[in-house]
Order: C-alpha cells, then sequence, then structure tokens
C-alpha cells in the first residue's frame, strides 16, 4: 500500500531479502536449517536472483538528534515543545551530505504532539517518542497515550493495566477486523517490553506480558491458518452491510423529490421557445385555454357546493317534517 492508499507490486531491496531469509531456521536446534519460499511459484526465480546478489555498499549515515543535544537545546528554548525542538534542531545544524543526512523525524514528532500535554520530564519524553510505534494503529496509539499518563502520575503499569484496558483474555478471531485488533495488542505488548527495559521501576511485570504474548501469538497463530474463513465471514459481514446501506439509499431515494437533471434546470417555456418547439403566439393562446379551463373548474366546483348545500337543506325540512307529523 503506497501513501495514498492503492495497491503496488515492487521488488524488496537485496538487504531486506536477506534480513527475512536470515531469519530462517533456529541456531543450534534441530531446525537449524531454514527454507525460504514464495507466496506465488511464479516469483521463486526472482527470489533466488536477488538472494544470489550482494548488497551495495552503504554511502551514507543516518543522524538522529540525542536526548543530550535536545535538552542543549530546551536549556536555552525552555518554552518550546519537543516537537518544535526538533524543528529547530534540524534547521540549524550543519550535515554533510557526501556521507550523513538526517532520518525522518515525523515518526517521532507525531507521538511527541501525542503526549504533548502529558507532564513529562523531557528526557522520559525523548524516550517515550522513540517507541516502534506504528502511528496508523489507533489501538496502539491510544495505549501508548494510556501509559504515558500513567508514567507521569508516577503509577507502575502493571500487567492488570495492560489486560485491562486492552481485553484479556482473548478468543479466537472470527473475522478480519478481529485477527488485526489482536495484532495491535501483540503491539502493545511488544511496546510494554521496549519500554520495560528503559523504566524497569514502572513496568515491573515484562515477565508476565511475556508469557501472555506468547499466549496471544498462539492465538493469532491459529487465526490465520483460518484466514480463508475470515476473510468469507468479512466479505458475508460486508455485503450485509451494503445491502442494508442500498435499502436505505433506495427508500430516501423514493422518499425525496425526483430532482431534474442540471440540463434540464430552469424555466420550462423558455427552454421550449429557445429550442424553437413552441412560439409566444402559441405560448399566449396556451394560457388563454389554460385560464379558461381554471374558471371553469372553478365554477363547476362552487356549483357543486350549493348543490349540495341544497340537498342538505332539503334533507333536514325533510326531517323536520317528519318530526311533526309524529
Amino acid at each position: 500500500m503506497n501513501e495514498k492508499g492503492e495497491r503496488e507490486i515492487d521488488t524488496i531491496s537485496i538487504s531486506s531479502a536477506l534480513q527475512i531469509a536470515g531469519r530462517a531456521g533456529r541456531f543450534r536446534t534441530q531446525w537449524e536449517h531454514g527454507y525460504v519460499t514464495t507466496f506465488k511459484a511464479d516469483d521463486l526465480q526472482t527470489l533466488r536472483k536477488i538472494l544470489s546478489q550482494k548488497p551495495e555498499p552503504l554511502k551514507q549515515a543516518g543522524l538522529h538528534p540525542t536526548a543530550d543535544q535536545i535538552e542543549l537545546y530546551a536549556y536555552h528554548l525552555p518554552k518550546s515543545t519537543l516537537s518544535n525542538l526538533m524543528d529547530i534542531f534540524v534547521n540549524l545544524c550543519t550535515v554533510d551530505d557526501s556521507l550523513y543526512f538526517m532520518c525522518n523525524i515525523e515518526d517521532f514528532k507525531f507521538l511527541a504532539e501525542m503526549i504533548e500535554h502529558v507532564p513529562l520530564a523531557l528526557r522520559a519524553r525523548y524516550v517515550f517518542c522513540c517507541a516502534p510505534i506504528n502511528k496508523k494503529m489507533p489501538f496502539v496509539c491510544s495505549m501508548f497515550l494510556k501509559i504515558a499518563r500513567q508514567y507521569s502520575r508516577n503509577e507502575p503499569i502493571t500487567f492488570d493495566f495492560i489486560t485491562r484496558n486492552c481485553g484479556w483474555p482473548f478468543a479466537l478471531p472470527k473475522t478480519i477486523i478481529d485477527l488485526m485488533h489482536l495484532e495491535s495488542v501483540f503491539d502493545v505488548m511488544d511496546l510494554y517490553l521496549w519500554l520495560s527495559y528503559r523504566f524497569m521501576d514502572l513496568f515491573p511485570d515484562a515477565a508476565a506480558v511475556r508469557v501472555a504474548q506468547k499466549e496471544l501469538d498462539d492465538i493469532i497463530q491459529q487465526g490465520v491458518f483460518q484466514i480463508t474463513r475470515l476473510l468469507k465471514n468479512s466479505e458475508a459481514s460486508q455485503s450485509a452491510a451494503d445491502g442494508d446501506m442500498t435499502y436505505n439509499i433506495r427508500r430516501s431515494t423514493q422518499m425525496r423529490e425526483p430532482r431534474l437533471p442540471s440540463s434540464s434546470r430552469g424555466r420550462l417555456t423558455e427552454r421550449l421557445i429557445a429550442q424553437g418547439l413552441l412560439t409566444p403566439g402559441m405560448l399566449s393562446e396556451l394560457r388563454k385555454e389554460w385560464d379558461a379551463q381554471q374558471q371553469s373548474l372553478a365554477q363547476s366546483t362552487i356549483d357543486s357546493a350549493f348543490d349540495t348545500d341544497d340537498e342538505g337543506n332539503n334533507s333536514g325540512v325533510k326531517k323536520m317534517r317528519r318530526k311533526r307529523r309524529k
């Protein structure tokens, strides 16, 4: 998926392929020799070609401002936020373009702006913003904010805190959306473990989270094995939702008055005259006939009303006569 949300097919780099292939097998176990394959058999030849090559030598190295450098800037600019300090550093620093480049700090700034209102020390805020988080996953970002608030109150982030906010224990996923949510929870536990190495005193339950993460990994694995059924369930629910939406659209369309297309808007007489289908003389004759017809219709309505009144009066007289006779 590209930045526009469109699907694109591209070949991965040599270094990425070697990184993925290097994870095949388990060192010093009976599965020490691993195998690498592709989802489609047609791509095997491409994979062999990529793995047979050597990665290009690195020509530049990325630079990222350290916590000490940001603290120095904050000393001179105490009212600036962490996101602003990063921008100031990038704009003022001088980099040898032949050997180095500035790393992308957009993800760092995104997290910094998210927890800007949370009262944290600058170094702790810097560490939080370095956390490995996918900003496109709303649930992970929400949990990141909750953890930062808990940390700012100097309260320990326990295993109970994580399970309570993540809805533990979990059942097998029934749809792709359920599977994606479980993957988000897995990333939250990864975030907890990452922070536990840096703030050991306030993240005391790393062992329990690691065990729960392994159980969650098994549940996700079972969901992946049943991914075909999950896709069918997701498509069925989507079709039902589309059917309801179509019904509602039809219903609302029936309740609305029909609109003329843009080409037919305006006075009908003006369009007919412009198209040569009607002349001003014909229009005046039609108006006279219309007025005469309306007058005759109004007169007939009045006459029928008088007739009704007469019949009502006559029936009333007859009733009075009958009563007198009695």
